[in-house]
């Protein structure tokens, strides 16, 4: 495979050619050079206008469903729908069926990398199938393949797990993702508990049950000396926790999702289930500080949470619509319109370097003779997000119809491409 990509801006900050416009080959998997101009005989041609290159993008928590719910998603589907929503790197869930808590469940993930236009990571259970109560087999999956740890769509509610967990994943440098979420607190909740939520007359779910579990995994992280990750953060208060916690010198870091920086709980209004979502959406005011967390640079990365369901999960009553969305697809363009003076130089930190550096995973430089993993973007083409954007297999998305400003143009990862039609 030979590819040249001409008239990029390149988007590394430890490139030799960071703010260049130039061309680049991929050959085989490998950046071969970076030059002004190279030859295209018997090459792949890419060139949009304005295009910019980055380091490969990672996605930190995703479900593609595979094994056990494939009518959903399935690990090939759900790669194509990454790699058209710039990743080319996606940590997966392990709530499957069965749970990936053992060597063999990491090693049916990992076998399926050489033909994926994503490299697809999978997340290992904590605690055998992700019950919350005996420590899995942390350190085989690790060695197979593992990037991470959690129980995913299930937080550890006990200290004594918790803590054993992080003691266990302090010996092989390993990293905890957390949802963070008192489930005692908000078993019965569907909605940001607050005035939408009274005023559409549904349970409430309170912001203080993500707030004490970020305080106490902090506490037990400190306890520990080991590695958390929040994902999907919704509360300035958890912010100001972690801020504090980073400040002291703790390994904790976090993400959030596109959807909690774009919508509010104001637009449940019309109680709309592909706003179901949990963490729930929050008040504008929420909104406004988590946006403010991703320009100060106390969030880490951005996680889509892309959460696949079938058409009977989400069009029935919102009281029993199942949570959830699918993200990949829309990511980027979320999140800038969402935050429209966001430099692409921080947004390739949020994408990708920072997701790199605190899961282990290898590195990406947009510079000659290192392996191709490279995003390539318009930060400038605004459009219409729509069911012809969607790669997935499900379409239960809340940003149809949406105005989104930055495409995806393209992935390279090793010798896959992916070029979109952006016409």
């Amino acid at each position: 495979m030979k590819v040249v990509l001409q008239s990029v801006l390149i988007n590394d900050p430890r490139s030799t050619y960071f703010g260049s416009i130039k061309d680049i080959l991929v050959k085989d998997g490998i950046i071969m050079s970076i030059e002004d101009n190279i030859g295209t005989e018997d090459a792949v041609v890419f060139k949009e206008q304005g295009c910019v290159a980055s380091p490969g993008w990672v996605d930190t928590f995703a479900h593609f469903n595979d094994p056990g719910t494939e009518y959903k998603e399935t690990i090939e589907s759900g790669a194509e729908a990454a790699a058209a929503g710039g990743f080319t790197t996606v940590l997966v869930l392990p709530n499957t069926q069965p749970v990936i808590d053992t060597k063999s469940a990491v090693e049916y993930i990992m076998a399926k990398n050489d033909r994926l236009p994503t490299r697809v990571l999978p997340i290992g259970a904590v605690t055998r199938r992700a019950e919350g109560k005996e420590l899995a087999e942390m350190y085989d999956m690790s060695t197979n393949g593992a990037a991470a740890f959690s129980d995913g769509l299930y937080p550890i509610q006990s200290s004594g797990i918790l803590v054993k967990a992080l003691q266990y994943l302090k010996a092989i440098n390993g990293v905890l993702i957390q949802v963070p979420d008192d489930t005692s607190l908000s078993a019965n909740g569907l909605m940001n508990e607050g005035v939408i939520s009274t005023r559409l007359g549904l349970p409430g779910k309170p912001m203080m049950a993500e707030e004490l579990l970020v305080a106490r995994d902090i506490k037990l992280a400190r306890y520990t000396q080991s590695r958390i990750h929040f994902t999907g953060v919704t509360s300035p208060k958890s912010i100001d926790y972690i801020s504090r916690a980073k400040a002291s010198g703790l390994a904790v870091t976090c993400s959030v999702t596109p959807y909690h920086l774009f919508f509010s709980d104001e637009d449940l209004m019309d109680y709309d289930t592909q706003l179901k979502v949990n963490p729930p959406l929050r008040t504008v005011k929420d909104r406004d500080a988590l946006r403010e967390a991703v320009l100060n640079g106390v969030v880490d990365t951005i996680a889509t949470h892309h959460f696949p369901h079938d058409f009977d999960a989400k069009i029935v009553e919102f009281e029993y619509a199942k949570y959830g969305m699918i993200g990949l697809e829309s990511a980027y363009g979320a999140v800038k319109a969402a935050i429209p003076g966001i430099s692409e130089t921080r947004l390739g930190e949020l994408f990708s370097l920072n997701a790199r550096k605190i899961f282990n995973l290898p590195d990406a430089r947009v510079e000659a003779g290192q392996p191709a993993a490279i995003t390539l973007h318009l930060p400038e083409n605004s459009f219409v997000f729509s069911k012809e954007h969607i790669r997935s297999k499900s379409d239960n998305s809340a940003f149809f119809g949406k105005p989104l400003k930055g495409r995806i143009a393209g992935t390279i990862s090793g010798k896959h491409y992916r070029f979109n039609k952006l016409s």
